[in-house]
């Protein structure tokens, strides 16, 4: 019997009113535990910090889940039928679930009129592309470049129903892979290459990609070892007395559909989401939001600088990043609490070379503001703003494609692959893609080193402030602050050999056996995590990626004995994973012998190369984009290396010249002072005849202005800070001698 729309309608309304209670208790259960005391202080200090925006729009998509999920059950029941039989589900049953569960994509183009007239990128990313607002915006799905292997087709992981069988054989506990494949007591060192390679990858991709998890449900955090969701425990099989048979794991948040496209089936399957702008815009520093993004600046100045710490500075007077108000956010010093650091991104305290990365680059910001206030006394301070956010971001790109990319996908593909920049191109979209996030830029999971070196001025061991195992360094800020600042940790980085990939000595037991994540009192398994993760995002396997890249196919062991580093390592996954079909990306793409000059195998290259090009590509203020800088300023961006940003934001004198080439001291190191600078003379920029006539268009409350020129006059265009909404017209024009309209004003939002 085939199901009538109406019996469809009623079944979805049913469904939805039966999610909506059970996620409502589930909330409120949430907020109980969270506003109770906290019996372990490890527990709630280091949470990612996902943002309001971001929870409410997994919500909604969990909501859309989990009627859906509801729905399949009772056509199952009564009709029989499959909820992704042909035909079953129209897009009006779409909709209506969309409707209901607040999944519905928004419309922007209003939001986007009066944003397509800024030279500035949104904070968030969105209206970068004029045609697909959402393109690479923040808390948008990633993209799939092959569609999901779901167990049920709609969203349960691979490895979600005991006993499935893929190619007649059950998929290996991720745990058993990590002890077996990846798990070792040393690392080899790579003598090419600085340990800052490996630094600049984490940044980078935590400007590029943020997957957010699912709240836990309340009473046990997943530490039941049972399926279900957003609960994807990792059977431990160790069966140790006193120690958990799992470990506990959250599914990543879901996304909201984005847009309504011809294959109905992508919108019923879940997505997970990009809760920061996919492009290298440097959101790392600013954010992806505009609430993030005001706490970050500096707005009583009144000068476009990003706010730094009132309360402590380094041992050379310089300033460090500014502490976490929240509660949540607390890092830990022995039974002590202290504050973590704010920036751009929530995972800034993760480890002490990141935490002196972000340092640096709030640095860099405030030193380049100054000089542009000093140039150009007539620019306001949102202008000072915009401008070095734009020189940052652009040194942000250089740095990652010019110098760091190369080295890791090798010049050859890179040149084959991404080759020189042709212009913007709206037909590519530049979102993060789902293999991208979870599997090949993990890449750089496998050359992370144990220990974390504190280097002296002469680049040997610190004897003030020894070097650290990896462990030690997880979420303690109170490092930099009591124990000098961020120059030892970024000689150290640089100082220092990266640690290198080698198929038998994959990830380091400080990884694997003492990683501390999330709110979970036991110590975790990163590479058992990663493997958790691809599962828990339905990834396809490392043959059909393989396939993706045009590469042949793995059918034999000596087929993979010939694209692997190790031909004893290729024997043993076979072993454990039974068919080659079954082998997860992640794991495949590490094993596989490097390329010519690279750090990484074809599909990886392959995969890394495809987001770089996109990210590139499809970014309308990219910085060789016509119309974003001049010909002038382009020249003096291309003298950036992040060499010189070191010595310019820190009392380091002497580096190479290219921060991720390793060289032992002083072999191939220069004086900072012989390392060119870009001459922001550049930026200086006469004060317009217009604006003498008109004189400044006027400072407003809790928002401020830039200035346009449109159809040859000079415009104003007004915006208000986070909470408030702008009453009035955006844009005034000089007219004559005068400006065209009273000023606009803000007014608080009730939607703060």
């Amino acid at each position: 019997m085939f199901p009538a729309a109406t019996s469809i309608r009623k079944f979805i309304m049913s469904s939805y009113q039966e999610s909506l209670q059970m996620l409502d208790e589930t909330a409120f259960q949430t907020r109980q535990r969270r506003s109770s005391p906290v019996s372990s202080v490890r527990g709630f200090a280091f949470r990612r910090q996902t943002e309001t925006e971001t929870l409410e729009i997994g919500r909604a998509a969990e909501l859309f889940q989990s009627t859906l999920e509801g729905l399949h059950k009772k056509l199952k029941q009564r009709f029989k039928r499959d909820i992704t039989a042909t035909g079953l589900i129209s897009w009006e049953h779409v909709e209506l679930m969309a409707e209901l569960s607040g999944c519905r994509p928004p419309a922007h183009a209003a939001i986007c009129h009066n944003h397509y007239l800024s030279k500035y990128r949104s904070i968030n990313g969105m209206c970068n592309n004029r045609h697909n607002h959402l393109w690479g915006a923040a808390n948008i799905p990633l993209v799939r470049w092959l569609p999901p292997q779901y167990e049920d087709g709609v969203r349960q992981p691979k490895g979600w129903n005991t006993g499935r069988l893929y190619n007649g054989f059950e998929l290996p506990v991720p745990k058993e892979v990590s002890k077996k494949i990846m798990e070792s007591s040393i690392k080899c060192e790579d003598d090419a290459y600085s340990h800052m390679l490996v630094e600049w990858g984490q940044y980078i991709d935590h400007d590029i990609t943020f997957t957010p998890q699912s709240p836990g449900k309340p009473g046990d955090d997943c530490l039941n070892c049972q399926n279900v969701n957003p609960c994807f425990p990792i059977q431990a099989h160790d069966n140790i007395a006193g120690t958990p048979s799992c470990m506990p794991f959250n599914r990543s948040l879901p996304a909201c559909f984005n847009g309504f496209g011809p294959d109905i089936s992508q919108a019923l399957q879940q997505q997970q989401m990009n809760s920061i702008t996919s492009f290298i815009d440097a959101s790392v520093v600013y954010g992806s939001s505009s609430k993030v993004n005001n706490f970050l600046r500096d707005l009583c100045g009144l000068n476009g600088k990003l706010a730094v710490n009132e309360h402590l500075q380094d041992p050379k007077g310089r300033p460090f990043l500014p502490f976490e108000e929240s509660l949540q956010s607390v890092c830990l010093h022995g039974e002590e609490h202290l504050a973590c650091f704010r920036a751009g991104d929530s995972r800034v305290n993760e480890g002490l070379p990141l935490t002196s990365l972000h340092m640096l680059w709030m640095r860099q910001h405030n030193l380049i503001a100054e000089t542009l206030q000093l140039l150009n006394g007539h620019w306001n301070a949102e202008t000072i703003y915009e401008e070095t956010r734009k020189i940052i971001g652009a040194q942000h790109q250089i740095i990652t494609m010019r110098d760091y990319l190369p080295k890791i996908i090798g010049k050859e593909f890179f040149d084959n692959y991404i080759g020189p920049y042709g212009g913007y191109d709206p037909n590519v979209d530049p979102s993060a893609s789902n293999v991208f996030a979870t599997a090949a830029f993990r890449f750089g999971h496998a050359t992370i080193s144990p220990v974390v070196r504190r280097l002296n001025e002469s680049y040997q061991e610190d004897e003030r402030f020894p070097s650290l195992k990896l462990h030690d360094t997880f979420f303690s800020p109170w490092r930099i602050i009591k124990e000098g600042g961020i120059d030892p940790i970024l000689r150290g980085a640089i100082g220092t050999e990266a640690a290198a990939i080698h198929s038998s000595k994959l990830m380091t037991d400080e990884l694997t056996g003492r990683l501390i994540v999330l709110a979970i009192s036991q110590d975790m398994d990163l590479a058992a995590l990663n493997l958790q993760r691809g599962r828990d995002h339905g990834l396809p396997g490392y043959n059909d990626w393989r396939d993706f890249c045009g590469l042949k196919r793995i059918g034999t062991l000596q087929d993979f004995q010939q694209v692997v580093s190790d031909a004893s390592i290729a024997e043993r996954i076979l072993q454990l994973y039974k068919h080659p079909d079954n082998i997860d990306v992640w794991l495949g793409g590490l094993v596989e012998a490097f390329l010519p000059g690279s750090r990484t195998g074809p599909v990886f290259a392959c995969l890394i190369a495809k987001q770089m090009k996109a990210l590139r590509d499809g970014d309308r203020f990219w910085w060789e984009a016509d119309g974003m800088f001049s010909h002038q300023q382009r020249d003096e961006l291309l003298k950036v290396s992040l060499s010189k940003i070191i010595c310019d934001n820190t009392d380091i004198t002497e580096v190479p010249p290219d921060a991720f080439v390793f060289g032992n001291y002083p072999s191939g190191y220069v004086s900072c002072n012989n390392l060119p600078a870009i001459n922001l003379e550049a930026w200086k920029e006469e004060e317009s005849e217009d604006l003498k006539r008109c004189g400044s268009p006027g400072q407003i409350d809790n928002g401020d202005y830039v200035l346009l020129s449109l159809a040859g006059k000079l415009v104003a265009q007004y915006s208000c800070y986070y909470g408030f909404k702008l009453t009035g017209d955006a844009l005034i024009t000089c007219e004559g001698s005068q400006w065209s309209d009273k000023l606009p004003h803000c007014e608080n939002s009730c939607n703060n």
